[in-house]
């Protein structure tokens, strides 16, 4: 059996692992799933369509798989999909998806969430993420891998933030954030790129100094968007150790939608 507080109401038909905990007085839905060692903490809602994998930690008064905050929203089966070891702290709110867009919100592994942070509907955050207290997630948003964004920040439905970029805190993140950049402000500015995040997740040399190169094409060379983006394209015969690291910052600017950030 699970470790479920007597307090706590959980639907027979929510799937809970046998060493998942549920603390006390949380409410626990009929279509939940909850993985082997997730505990969740006093107080939690859990509803909606949600899985949440193993070995995430939801601390207290949490709503996780409400229905989305879409006035076009009308009963639509959505769904929360949340991946392993996740870090959730207090008071956030996750929102399911919408039939506008993919149906699912989904959240990946070993993600540090601080307290107070939302995450909208059909928002496809990456894993190794830091999401700051009272960061905010707007609808249909994507984040990459190992971004950081501060507290008190905004992000505009369907902006996309590339992996490994820092937004400072509190900014108003209205254009697409290249990967790598270091953005803050509002009106949002980019300050240069994440040099030392990128030091400590291991980029040798000739990787640091692709990531500066494109930097430079993006917004110091005074090359338009498409210039640039051919230049970038380049870099990958020149730099063949970062080729990877040029094809998913060409990849990024190809889906730009919403203009990057300047």
């Amino acid at each position: 059996m699970a470790l479920i507080h007597p307090t706590a109401v959980v639907d027979a038909a929510a799937q809970i692992d046998g060493t998942a905990a549920i603390g006390p007085y949380a409410v626990v839905g009929p279509d939940v799933k909850i993985g082997p060692g997730t505990t969740v903490g006093a107080h939690c809602i859990i509803e909606g369509r949600t899985t949440i994998g193993k070995d995430n930690q939801i601390f207290q008064f949490s709503s996780i798989g409400a229905i989305p905050q879409d006035k076009k929203y009308s009963g639509e089966p959505c769904e929360l999909v949340i991946g392993n070891r996740n870090t959730i702290r207090e008071f956030c709110t996750f929102n399911t998806g919408t039939a506008q867009d993919s149906g699912v919100t989904r959240v990946g592994s070993d993600n540090w969430v601080m307290a107070y942070v939302h995450i909208a509907h059909d928002v496809q955050l990456g894993s190794q993420t830091t999401l700051a207290n009272n960061a905010t997630l707007a609808g249909h948003v994507h984040v990459g891998d190992w971004v950081i964004v501060g507290g008190l920040s905004g992000v505009h439905q369907f902006v996309k933030i590339g992996a490994h970029a820092f937004v400072g805190f509190s900014s108003a993140v209205t254009q697409d954030v290249p990967p790598y950049m270091m953005v803050d402000g509002n009106p949002l500015a980019v300050r240069g790129f994440n040099v030392e995040g990128l030091r400590r997740r291991g980029f040798g040399t000739e990787r640091l100094a692709a990531v500066k190169q494109m930097h430079r094409l993006l917004y110091r060379n005074g090359l338009t968007f498409a210039e640039a983006s051919t230049a970038i394209a380049a870099l990958a015969a020149e730099m063949p150790e970062a080729a990877g690291d040029v094809q998913m910052m060409s990849e990024f600017l190809s889906r730009a939608t919403r203009g990057i950030a300047r």
